[in-house]
């Protein structure tokens, strides 16, 4: 039986794209299909227009700074919700200001060590699909957000071991309940939909990192992930870099279908 080996898995991030959502409430949407795909398309918009902002406009990205370690802690999660979901060791976590964080995870075996580098990889994208797919219905966006709270308090009590991430964790969890459970549903719905998009896009605008070999974090320099899944099961670190960059482009697009697909319309039986 092959070894249990406990690996750190790092994750290394300059730049995102984040923003603070502003305006009136939202108006009350009917419960008609037609209408659940209106105000779906309505929402993806709105938070891909405040996105856009960040991009436009000068000195705008402060506002968005304090939101960029989100997909950070995604990443790192998705390492150690990985190494559980396989059987192996979920440790500690641990994120720096500078936007890096490692996960320290483990699993059994070369392929399960592989899989836990991988879903760290993959884990943003993956987040941001379930993300667009709650994100068509309010109530399930609420669900969404309690579910991200619950999680994040999780990894808060047990899992991450540095202030910085437990500021960003308790953050995030704490807006997340609050909205979920204060809130009404029109926000909950806008505010899931734009950590979605803030995580779909941090997808490309990290893609470097998929073909990177080494990793610097506040840890210290080691290899990237790309770079562990070859030394696990062999292959070069650009292969797996690209066959996860394929896997997440696969579910964004899923997620993105799930959120924005036209509405059922029941057609009259003929008599």
């Amino acid at each position: 039986m092959a070894a249990r080996r406990l690996a750190r898995y790092t994750f290394s991030m300059e730049t995102s794209s984040l923003a603070s959502v502003r305006g009136g409430r939202l108006a009350r949407a009917a419960t008609d299909p037609a209408e659940t795909a209106r105000r779906a398309h309505w929402v993806f918009a709105l938070s891909a227009g405040v996105t856009l902002l960040l991009y436009l406009v000068p000195y705008l990205d402060i506002v968005g700074r304090p939101l960029i370690y989100i997909s950070t802690l995604v990443h790192e999660l998705g390492h150690g919700i990985g190494a559980l979901l396989v059987g192996g060791d979920f440790l500690k976590l641990e994120m720096w200001s500078d936007g890096s964080g490692v996960a320290q995870a483990g699993a059994r075996g070369a392929a399960g060590n592989a899989f836990v580098s991988a879903a760290g990889l993959v884990g943003p994208a993956i987040a941001a699909a379930i993300g667009f797919a709650l994100t068509r219905r309010r109530k399930w966006a609420r669900i969404g957000l309690v579910a991200i709270g619950v999680v994040l308090l999780w990894a808060m009590i047990f899992k991450i071991r540095t202030a910085f991430g437990l500021t960003v964790a308790g953050a995030v969890a704490g807006a997340s309940l609050l909205v979920a459970l204060k809130a009404h549903e029109d926000w909950a719905q806008l505010l899931l939909g734009f950590l979605s998009v803030q995580l779909a896009l941090s997808v490309f605008s990290r893609s470097d990192y998929l073909f990177a070999k080494t990793a610097e974090t506040g840890a210290g320099k080691g290899i990237s992930d790309s770079a562990a899944i070859g030394q696990a099961i062999g292959g070069p670190y650009w292969l797996w870099g690209a066959l996860c960059a394929l896997v997440s482009l696969a579910a964004l697009g899923l997620g993105a279908w799930l959120m924005l697909r036209p509405a059922r319309v029941s057609r009259p039986a003929s008599a």
